[in-house]
């Protein structure tokens, strides 16, 4: 019990500052990526390039784990609150089903295949194994929150339902239907960032040099697609009332 409150007693100073961790592994892969100089860990061009778009299919999986929760989940839960945990609806259909925290495993996900762009295995071993320690910690700390606040619920569905390692069955249709503007409201950081450091990764292991730039700009042109997405969003969120009262 008391191994329980420290991990929670962490996790609620983690949970604070989480959302900042995504820009310092997005940085130290590009810079990583400079001067690792190449794609993957191999020597041959075509694994390293295998490697690259692994690593990117790692953090998009992530990434649309983490859109397919956020769209799904309860009114006032699973946002991103950064003062401390609330709840008003326990979720337990949709991806909550097979995995407790699929919000974090996405996360997980995610970090670890843009730590991989970087063309580093050792980096993407370490953030993958950082990761897991952090919101190992993080979701304790949501854990006790829902404990008080549901009691019984959550206990039963915490026997049946695994922590981060998500279960094959007992899929559970998804109580509200998919809303798409809570999750682009939520998420479309994440995704702009996840295209940025890919194409910033791409170049810099190129060292920055416009001449060295491949007949393939699928990279750059998925940054561009990304970009402008992504300004367009941003443009309904401060001009119109597209994402007002979506929390």
């Amino acid at each position: 019990m008391y191994h329980q409150l420290e991990l929670a007693r962490s996790g609620k100073a983690l949970f604070k500052i989480r959302g900042k961790y995504l820009k310092y592994v997005g940085i130290l892969s590009v810079v990583i990526a400079y001067f690792n100089g190449a794609m993957g860990p191999f020597d041959a061009n075509g694994a390293n390039l295998a490697w690259f778009c692994v690593a990117f299919g790692i953090a998009a999986a992530g990434a649309l784990l983490r859109i397919v929760t956020s769209g799904h989940a309860a009114l006032g839960t699973s946002g991103s609150n950064k003062v401390a945990a609330v709840a008003p609806e326990l979720n337990t259909t949709g991806p909550y089903s097979l995995v407790r925290n699929p919000l974090y495993l996405g996360r997980i996900l995610n970090f670890t295949g843009i730590a991989m762009l970087s063309g580093s295995w050792e980096y993407g071993a370490l953030v993958f194994f950082v990761c897991i320690l952090v919101y190992e910690r993080i979701s304790v700390y949501e854990e006790e929150f829902l404990r008080e606040e549901f009691g019984e619920a959550h206990s039963q569905w915490a026997e049946e339902v695994p922590f981060l390692m998500p279960r094959l069955r007992g899929w559970k249709k998804p109580k509200y239907p998919f809303w798409i503007r809570r999750c682009i409201k939520r998420e479309e950081k994440k995704i702009i960032w996840l295209v940025t450091v890919a194409a910033a990764c791409d170049f810099a292991q190129r060292g920055f040099d416009p001449g060295q730039l491949p007949d393939n700009l699928f990279w750059y042109y998925l940054w561009a697609a990304g970009l402008l997405a992504y300004m367009i969003s941003r443009g309904l969120r401060y001009f119109t009332s597209t994402y007002d009262g979506i929390s």
